[in-house]
Formats: C-alpha cells, sequence, structure tokens
C-alpha cells in the first residue's frame, strides 16, 4: 500500500473517531459506547500508522545493511 493511501485510511478513521467523540458530547446516555468506538478507530488508524511505518524502516534497514 502506498503512503498516501496510508495517509487517506488514518484520516478517514481519525475523522470517524471525532465524529464519535461529538456525538458522544450531545448523547450523555450513549456517551460510554461511543466513545468506546472512537477509541476503535484511533486504535486502527495507529495501526496502520504502525504497519506503515515498520514495513517502510524495516525496508531502509535492510538496504542499508546490504550496502
Amino acid at each position: 500500500m502506498t503512503g498516501n493511501a496510508v495517509l487517506e485510511n488514518v484520516r478517514r478513521y481519525r475523522t470517524i473517531a471525532s465524529l464519535y467523540r461529538q456525538t458522544a458530547a450531545f448523547r450523555p446516555a450513549q456517551r460510554s459506547t461511543l466513545l468506546a468506538q472512537a477509541y476503535e478507530y484511533e486504535r486502527l488508524a495507529m495501526t496502520e500508522l504502525e504497519a506503515h511505518f515498520t514495513v517502510h524502516n524495516t525496508a531502509s534497514w535492510n538496504m542499508a545493511t546490504a550496502a
């Protein structure tokens, strides 16, 4: 997956998380469930970034050690 696709996915996940947090502010009865959903989307965003940079850094490290 390209860097731009990863960043687009992260942007989408964080936008969705933000919408859940905003909704939680106006729906106190569902607040805990909505914040749990927001947390899950933030976790997805971080997982996506970590996976991308782990692969990228590993490839860079392999190229540097091979030279």
